[in-house]
């Protein structure tokens, strides 16, 4: 076994309009169900299995994910990854991705819980070429504290890194200290508990997009805080926070499905496990 408590590797290429496996591979405890196509457009959907439950002290994670050209490939996790306490060493997660020219990747990942005394580093690097595009979001939520404080965890630190052809275009770095950073105060966490990202990266992005995108995710009230800004190559960011896992969850499906109807004309499929 390498230093990796779990590795995964997940090649995918299209033949004759299906996106199928080219080449499987993990070790420890990371696993992949088998393959999923809700609809008859090809696209494949695999879900990530961590058979231990939790991320522990010490425990580091590698997936690597490679799609052809052509490929579309919808990925996402059985579960909720949940970093328990980690008294020595932080619990490290990285996923590299190559997008080869007309693919598509669809990664929503379950949230990320991070319970009390809690440290976890997670590092995204992705690799795209010109014409492939790319849906991401992850959502943080605070995990139970006996104390009942909604920041109990150490640390969580969330970068991700997508490149264009070789040059950097995207560069995101969230990092959460709770113990040295006034959580609730403004550039924070502004009151609330829950944060959620969304990076969406295609050609057919465009201010008409963005300005309905912007119609339907805005709101009047106090149950969220959110912005969308279009980013230095064609596609869009988005930044939320809130009190509710389901909140956040909610805009960003109907964030994912304008996207998906819009440039592929197909409605997403439920991924929820329960």
């Amino acid at each position: 076994m390498s230093e990796w408590t779990g590795v995964l590797r997940l090649d995918v290429e299209d033949k004759q309009g299906r996106t199928v496996a080219k080449n499987v591979y993990f070790q420890g405890a990371l696993k992949v169900m088998r393959p999923i196509y809700h609809d008859d457009s090809g696209q494949v959907c695999y879900y990530i299995l961590n058979p231990g439950g939790g991320y522990l002290d010490g425990d580091r994670y590698h997936i690597n994910i490679l799609l052809e050209e052509q490929a579309r490939l919808t990925l996402t996790t059985q579960s909720a990854t949940k970093v328990y306490k980690t008294p020595n060493n932080y619990a490290y997660q990285e996923t590299e991705i190559h997008l080869k020219k007309g693919s598509y990747l669809e990664y929503i990942p379950d949230p990320l819980i991070a319970y009390e005394h809690a440290k976890y580093k997670q590092k995204n690097i992705i690799r795209m070429e010109k014409g492939s595009t790319f849906l991401y979001s992850d959502i943080m939520t605070p995990g139970w504290s006996p104390h009942g404080g909604k920041f109990s965890y150490e640390m969580v630190q969330l970068l991700n890194e997508i490149y264009m052809d070789d040059e950097l275009v995207v560069y995101d770095h969230i990092k959460l200290q709770p113990a040295s950073q006034k959580m609730n105060s403004l550039g924070f966490m502004e009151g609330y508990s829950h944060l959620g990202s969304m990076i969406v990266i295609g050609e057919q992005t465009n201010n008409d997009l963005i300005d309905r995108l912007y119609d339907l995710i805005s709101t009047d009230d106090n149950k969220y805080e959110i912005g969308i800004s279009r980013l230095r190559v064609p596609g869009f960011a988005v930044r939320m926070l809130s009190n509710s896992t389901q909140e956040i969850e909610r805009v960003f499906n109907t964030i994912h499905h304008t996207v998906s109807t819009d440039w592929f004309n197909i409605k997403p499929s439920s991924l929820r496990k329960y």
